[in-house]
């Protein structure tokens, strides 16, 4: 019978010397797995492929779908289901907190110094023009203080390994961010079709994510306010990550509202209406980009945001979470000073490095980049959601020739990063 023991696939890296999630490498052996590693070589693969086809189906028949959009259609996608489990040990997920709280609350400060004194743009340790010119910068954020000063309450810090099993910052996602509700589900279905496997471990839960976002998101509410009532503003069910609104409502136990069922009153105040009558908004989780969140605001043709609530905003009757303007933070060549930012704000060294990034607005980093197009990845910086990304290796010439065109002609607009063809994704 055909087990574990037999998966090549899985310990090909660990006899390569590149580091393996399940096994580890020489320099860095994952001891942490060997339980689960011990479990999986009692399943036949016979049955590892019946979980597996199982587990799609459930997840087809849940309706736990996102959404693709390419130039001709959107494909509705099934969640992708490994059934080999990613295993964590306590001192990952501790090097993993710590750097992410790091990287978060540099960032925060961040914000508040570019829409207040604008201190690390004066001193030119990150381009003024970078951010200033930047699409994602909102004018209308400058001088406004937000509760806590905290700007960005969800954060999604996209993380892997590389070859030797050190953790690295991808990307950051500042705005909108969204896919934890695929990473609680995923962990639920895997309670399901692999209990076996977790009976007995020590698997810290994810189960109580919803709670203590809707006691976060509270916390936050205006001044003066003991009991808040937190909403979540979605664009509709159109939306790519529609599943995921729904989703979070439900485990924050929250109206899921949108547009339509909102409005500011004369008193520059939020109410969403409700079948027993208007109903005051303290807090928004917002999973509306910026333009469209206030027609009067910003895109005057916008049908999914609320007209008024960025006055309700600036007089502190409503927080808005993620504040606005964040994204200017993850902007792909923003992100490639961070490390710079972490030392400017918090005098500390990253505790999670980025990967080398190549900025195309440098000429070292244009003239590298036009040089290695086939081998590197390349990305506009003010896009998310892995839209714009070309993958050299796997590009077509015409793909190539399109991409060097691109980048030519606004350099500024592009960084590239090595081929991830190496790294093994923890994503947020």
């Amino acid at each position: 019978m055909a087990t574990a023991s037999d998966w090549g696939l899985l310990s090909y890296y660990d006899r390569n010397g590149i580091y393996c999630e399940m096994f580890g490498c020489d320099a860095l052996p994952a001891d942490h797995t060997s339980a689960i590693r011990d479990r999986l070589d009692k399943i036949s693969l016979r049955g590892l492929r019946r979980r597996s086809i199982a587990a799609e189906k459930e997840l087809f028949n849940l309706g736990i779908t996102f959404t693709v959009y390419s130039e001709k259609d959107a494909i509705d996608r099934v969640l992708p289901f490994d059934v080999i489990p990613r295993v964590l040990s306590q001192l990952d997920w501790q090097t993993l907190e710590t750097g992410v709280q790091q990287r978060v609350a540099a960032i925060n400060a961040f914000l508040h110094d570019i829409y207040h004194d604008q201190h690390i743009l004066n001193d030119g340790t990150v381009p003024k023009e970078l951010v200033l010119n930047n699409k994602n910068y909102q004018p209308a954020m400058e001088g406004l203080d937000v509760p806590h000063g905290t700007y960005v309450h969800i954060c999604g810090i996209d993380i892997v390994r590389d070859p030797n099993g050190q953790f690295l910052v991808l990307e950051d996602n500042a705005r909108t961010p969204s896919g934890v509700s695929y990473v609680v589900e995923n962990h639920y279905l895997m309670q399901r079709a692999f209990p076996d496997l977790m009976r007995g471990m020590r698997i810290r839960s994810v189960s109580d994510y919803g709670p203590k976002l809707q006691r976060a998101l509270a916390d936050v509410a205006p001044k003066g306010v003991s009991e808040p009532n937190v909403a979540l503003l979605t664009p509709g069910v159109f939306n790519s990550a529609y599943f995921e609104h729904v989703f979070l409502a439900r485990e924050m136990g929250v109206p899921l509202i949108s547009g339509s069922d909102t409005y500011v009153d004369d008193n520059d105040k939020v109410f969403m209406r409700t079948t027993a009558g208007p109903v005051r908004v303290h807090v928004i989780y917002r999973r509306v980009d910026d333009a469209f969140l206030d027609p009067e605001a910003f895109r005057p043709d916008s049908l999914l945001g609320v007209p008024g609530l960025m006055r309700a905003y600036r007089k502190g009757n409503v927080t808005i979470a993620n504040a606005i303007g964040t994204g200017v933070a993850d902007d792909k060549a923003v992100y490639a000073y961070m490390p710079r930012i972490i030392k400017y704000y918090l005098d500390q060294d990253p505790i999670i490095q980025n990967v080398h990034t190549n900025i195309c607005r440098e000429k070292d980093g244009l003239d590298y980049t036009l040089a290695h197009l086939n081998e590197l990845v390349t990305k506009p910086v003010g896009e998310s959601g892995g839209y714009g990304i070309v993958i050299g290796p796997h590009a077509s010439e015409a793909e190539l020739e399109e991409s060097r065109k691109k980048i030519m002609d606004d350099p500024d607009n592009f960084i590239s990063q090595a081929n991830s063809s190496t790294w093994t994704s923890m994503s947020r």
